[in-house]
């Protein structure tokens, strides 16, 4: 006989989602929907599994090994469990929605499995809750995903929320334009990745005064911008930095009490992002609530593919920052009470439990299957 014990035990990061907070998170991703489609985002929702070349093809080839495999034994073929759903949604955008007119505003909700998770996520299966708009390539489309993340993580109450941007195509462009072969490049990127403006410093040559600079220029949004501004840049960054300048001011007119922040020299997590990005926090809640930025969609190349942005919500993070469930309201329906009276309860916002043979004592009844209050003689009372 197998041991129970052992066939509750679980692979490291995944884990049964129990009543009230399976509840609770199933609200919460409809909220989040409604939010996104009250803007104008439609959902779509795409296989949990594909085709190997599919899903990673693209801008999918960035979760490579964090990807499942299996062989498909109707087509023998390799298939895929997706990692993350963002490459899926640019795949339905340039080729079932390709003739949809643009831009292309889609919604989406579902679990995704990774091989494995991070110090900061355990988590290997968890809900992504999300947006792209496909097709264009305006500042104010940039600006319209990073206030609409806002305002829905708001609406489902997540409290001292700040956004994070970078812009993970400025330093390579800026290794390009001053030159830096390739060892020196690889050195700066990895003393950067560690702020670390000592390394910089000894391995930067013409290029460590200016990297230092844009160190100490990263923090809250106006006192960043106001060092970049004051800053020499070539040429090749120029466009840069006037889609964040410009993306700083969108975002300030819409929600100025939202806090900003911006990192010039963060790339990791970002790697086939094409420009403007960002993260999300919620203070004091562990890893982050979401992110996202610009790519091209249908390709993993700078230069192919149609512009978008968007971002996705990882929902294990957010239910952290919002405040916990409270258990609904049930009341206890003894057995033969009329049905269009259970009805009625329920339509008074009552969850209602029905018992299916009588019972000696309703109200311990009522106890024992998690009831609040017991329903007798045509009222509703407490069950203590």
């Amino acid at each position: 006989m197998p041991n129970p014990s052992s066939s509750a035990l679980l692979p490291a990061g995944l884990h049964d989602v129990l009543p009230l907070e399976a509840a609770h998170e199933a609200a919460a991703i409809e909220r989040l929907m409604a939010a996104f489609e009250a803007t104008g985002y439609e959902r779509v929702k795409p296989p949990l599994v594909e085709f190997e070349e599919s899903l990673l093809s693209g801008s999918g080839a960035a979760m490579a090994k964090q990807t499942f495999r299996l062989m498909d034994p109707l087509s023998q073929r390799m298939m895929a469990v997706r990692a993350d759903m963002t490459p899926q949604i640019a795949r339905i955008a340039t080729t079932r929605l390709a003739k949809a007119p643009r831009p292309l505003r889609l919604c989406y909700a579902g679990q995704v499995l990774r091989v494995k998770g991070s110090q900061l996520r355990p988590e290997r299966q968890f809900a992504q809750v999300g947006v792209e708009i496909i097709g264009v390539l305006q500042p104010e489309s940039d600006a319209e995903v990073i206030l609409l993340a806002s305002r829905a993580l708001e609406a489902v109450g997540v409290k001292h929320l700040s956004v994070d941007l970078c812009v993970p195509t400025m330093v390579p462009l800026l290794f390009g334009a001053l030159g830096l072969d390739e060892e020196t490049a690889a050195a700066l990127r990895a003393a950067l990745d560690r702020k670390d403006a000592a390394a910089v410093a000894a391995v930067g040559g013409p290029a460590a005064e200016l990297l230092e600079k844009l160190i100490v220029a990263s923090g809250p949004a106006e006192r960043a911008m106001a060092a970049l501004a004051g800053l020499s840049l070539p040429e090749a960054a120029e466009k840069d930095r006037r889609r964040l300048t410009e993306v700083v001011r969108l975002i300030r007119a819409a929600n100025p009490g939202l806090t900003v922040t911006i990192d010039f020299v963060e790339h990791r997590g970002f790697e086939y992002q094409t420009g403007l990005s960002f993260t999300l926090f919620a203070r004091g809640v562990r890893g982050e609530l979401g992110g996202g930025g610009r790519y091209r969609a249908g390709s993993g190349k700078d230069d192919e593919g149609e512009p978008a942005t968007g971002f996705t919500l990882y929902m294990d993070s957010v239910l952290r920052a919002v405040p916990a469930p409270q258990a609904p309201r049930r009341v206890f329906v003894p057995h033969g009470t009329p049905v269009d009276e259970a009805a009625g309860l329920r339509t008074q916002g009552w969850v209602t439990v029905a018992g299916l043979e009588p019972a000696p004592d309703v109200k311990a009844e009522a106890k024992r299957l998690a009831c609040s209050h017991v329903y007798t003689g045509g009222a509703v009372s407490p069950a203590e």
